[in-house]
């Protein structure tokens, strides 16, 4: 699970709870304009192959840094329907499937501070 904090143009994406020591990281942060699109994340979507560093248990949670064919991702997700998906240009990832506590306030909150 995380938090999202934007402020500014800089977005904040904070791993809390157990899922920091699953994932391996405490947090992300990146510019807002880096954001190519953003939205619910699929139930059946799948991280890239290679984990490093992180934990995968098919169809329980997938967290961590995985990386595939000139991708570069973060997942901290449990595949039940909370989570967003964020596509990234410019950046150190280039993908973020996160889970949230409300998915449509988080995605409601990241386009206001678009349209800003």
């Amino acid at each position: 699970m995380v938090e999202i904090e934007v402020r500014g143009t800089t977005v904040t994406i904070h791993v809390v709870g157990g899922h920091r020591l699953l994932s391996m990281r405490d947090s992300i942060t990146f510019d807002f304009r880096d954001i190519a699109a953003v939205g619910p994340a699929s139930v059946d979507m799948r991280p890239p192959w290679v984990r490093a560093p992180g934990a995968f248990f098919p169809g329980v949670i997938a967290a961590g840094t995985f990386r595939g064919k000139g991708r570069k991702e973060f997942w901290d997700t449990r595949f039940d329907g909370s989570g967003l998906q964020i596509d990234l240009e410019h950046g150190e990832f280039t993908r973020l499937v996160v889970d949230v506590d409300d998915p449509g306030s988080a995605l409601l909150d990241l386009c206001r501070a678009a349209a800003a």
